[in-house]
Parts: C-alpha cells; structure tokens; sequence
C-alpha cells in the first residue's frame, strides 16, 4: 500500500469496542515474496513468543492483530503461499470470542500482476458484505498494532482516505471509503499511494504507535527473532 516504517513488535490484546458498522478489514496476503531466501514463504516464517502472542508465523501474527483491533469482519488475500492451516488456526482461536471470528479468505487468481489485483480483490469481497468502507494492512507487517486499526478504520465523518504515520512517515494499514474506491487505479503494484499522491486532498494522517516495517528479507527476519 504505502511505505513501511521503523522495527519494533507489539503486542496484542482483543479491544474492548464494538465493531464499526459498514467497516470490513482486509489483509493483502497474496505476492510472491521473491525477495525472501528464507526455506519457506516470508508469510509462513518463524516469530517468536511476545508476553501477549505465542510463537507463530509472520502472516498470523499480522493477521491476529488485524482480528484483535475487532473493527468488523475481516478478509485475507491469498496467492503464491498456502495459507489454509492460517486461516484455519485463526478461526479455531477467535471460537470463543465475540461469538467466532468473521472470517473470509478469498484467493486472488491475478496477485502475479501486483498488489493492485490484491487490494481489487480484497475490496471486492469487502463489498459483497456489504462494507462502505475498507482498511487495509499488509500480512506481512506484524508490528501494525490492534490500536492502529482501529483508529484507521474509524477516522471520523469527511475522511475519505485515511493513512497511518509513523514517527511522520506514511505506512499501514490505510482506510478507504467506498465513494474512492473507482478512483484507484486497475493495475500495478503500489496499491492507494498513487491515488493519495494525485489527490492529497482526500487524505488525512492519522499518528500511531507500532510498525509498518515489511518482512521482506531474511535479515528482516532475524531482526524480529532478536528483538
């Protein structure tokens, strides 16, 4: 979507609001993660245990603290990577909170083409639940915290794009209503920041806490597993 930040894990914790009406989340879990040399797809690496989260993958830990921000149902993009046992483990988790995880995965035949089949795709799906408003984060970025999505997802009235700062640099997830969901383009790879660099109007930044920083590389990696 838009530039990563700074290192840092955080923690987790389910919040205490309601879900946001007409809100749906959407997790873009779908590229190849070419750059990673890792044996395994980025997403499915190793992190290890924090005093809130057990030792998981990157995607679900990213993808826990997407359901832990509780703003509503939420989909996850899928493409190169099996992310099925994910999926499958995140439902089994959230069964007994807030009566069951409102999950949906949905596999995005074109995610070759760039992120911007992803975010169509996960916008899609988000429509056939009938969201008039999405956010979306990265499966890959799990140091975006539950409170991060939460203040994107609910920005307020006369915010058509909402963008995550960190420390004054713009990262994830982003918020779109659905009156700016034509204007994104149809193809490539750089998700809403073409749109916000050619329409700066519709933008409002929103300070948070937390990391947008990718796992990109294997040296991404270890940096999490050390810190």
């Amino acid at each position: 979507m838009v530039d990563s930040g700074t290192s840092a894990d955080t923690g987790a914790q389910v919040l205490d609001d309601a879900p946001i009406d007409g809100v749906v989340a959407v997790v873009l879990a779908a590229g190849a993660g070419s750059r990673f040399a890792g044996p395994d797809h980025k997403l499915l690496a190793p992190l290890p245990a924090t005093s809130t989260r057990p030792a998981e993958s990157v995607v679900a830990r990213s993808l826990a603290h997407c359901l832990d921000a509780a703003v509503g149902p939420t989909v996850v993009v899928t493409g190169a990577a099996d992310l099925d046992d994910v999926i499958d483990a995140a439902r089994a988790e959230r069964s007994s909170m807030r009566g069951g995880a409102d999950l949906t995965a949905v596999s995005n035949p074109d995610w070759e083409t760039g992120q911007m089949s992803s975010v169509r795709c996960g916008i899609g799906a988000a429509a056939e639940l009938g969201a008039a408003r999405v956010v979306i984060g990265l499966g890959d970025q799990p140091g975006v915290a539950p409170s991060t999505w939460r203040s994107i997802a609910d920005p307020g009235p006369d915010a058509p794009i909402v963008v995550a700062t960190y420390q004054g640099r713009r990262g994830n997830p982003v918020s779109l209503s659905s009156d700016v969901w034509p204007l994104l383009p149809h193809e490539g790879d750089q998700g809403a920041r073409a749109l916000m660099q050619i329409r700066p109007d519709l933008v409002r930044e929103v300070p948070c806490d937390g990391s947008a920083q990718d796992i990109d590389t294997v040296e991404d990696l270890q940096q999490w597993q050390s810190s």
